[in-house]
């Protein structure tokens, strides 16, 4: 089946039902990032450490895969030139709806995250890459055309669902007990028993694939980048969350 497809018009049902990173940030938050106090997030709940984003006023940022009327005003109100790139006409919809009522300067693109052909080479200084590349099977074209587009000295900030996540039944609920059941690579596809996948398909919810760590991160450092930076982060609710994290950033640098 068409993947890109069918997470396009299921990203636009999530806005429909109000998914929380579907939800446009408030007034409050614009003010603050106006005033250099700008929290975003690549993860569920840690902000973006200061240093990682400094400086912001001027740079050139790609929000990839990130629509959603979150991170990308965010960052123009801190004072960026930013183009968030998703592929849900719904989510940049939102980043568009934010953009209007705070008189923020957007530029907003459809497509998707693993082609980036719509940019030139060093058309950027970072890109800020949510956790969102769960939702394309093969991401090692995403960093290498996050690579690309990014001018020498740029800087890529991503996010991570740690890949031990797909291992586990994903109706799991905080409490259950845990029993591994499929393997990693995972994908949605190829894995998940027939009817439950016939159900989400018939739910329209978004098809999922679970990345190994060395796509994940050896990815990143095959691409060309130099990892500068990580942290984790937990999913509040997640039946993982007494065990570890399931969630992490990293922060990557393409040589100057």
């Amino acid at each position: 089946m068409d993947v890109r497809d069918h997470n396009r018009r299921a990203w636009d049902r999530e806005v429909e039902r109000g998914n929380r990173w579907t939800v446009p940030v408030g007034a409050d938050a614009i003010a603050a990032a106006r005033r250099g106090e700008v929290q975003v997030l690549l993860t569920p709940s840690v902000p973006v450490p200061r240093e990682w984003l400094q400086p912001l006023r001027g740079r050139r940022i790609l929000c990839l895969a990130s629509g959603g009327g979150q991170q990308g005003p965010l960052l123009a109100a801190a004072g960026a030139e930013v183009t968030v790139f998703d592929n849900s006409p719904a989510q940049l919809a939102r980043d568009r709806e934010v953009a209007d009522r705070e008189g923020l300067s957007l530029k907003l693109v459809e497509g998707d995250m693993r082609d980036l052909s719509a940019f030139g080479d060093a058309s950027f200084d970072l890109v800020f890459h949510p956790c969102s590349n769960g939702f394309v099977p093969h991401i090692l074209p995403v960093w290498r055309e996050a690579y690309r587009v990014l001018a020498p000295g740029g800087v890529l900030l991503a996010g991570i669902v740690n890949p031990l996540v797909y291992l586990f039944d994903p109706d799991l609920k905080e409490g259950d007990r845990l029993e591994v059941k499929f393997p990693v690579p995972f994908s949605d596809l190829e894995h998940l028993p027939r009817e439950l996948l016939r159900r989400r398909l018939e739910a329209g919810e978004p098809l999922e694939f679970g990345h190994t760590l060395e796509d994940q991160i050896g990815g990143q450092m095959r691409a060309g980048f130099v990892l500068t930076g990580f942290y984790e982060d937990r999913w509040p609710g997640s039946p993982f969350e007494r065990w570890i994290p399931s969630t992490f950033a990293t922060r990557a640098v393409k040589a100057p």
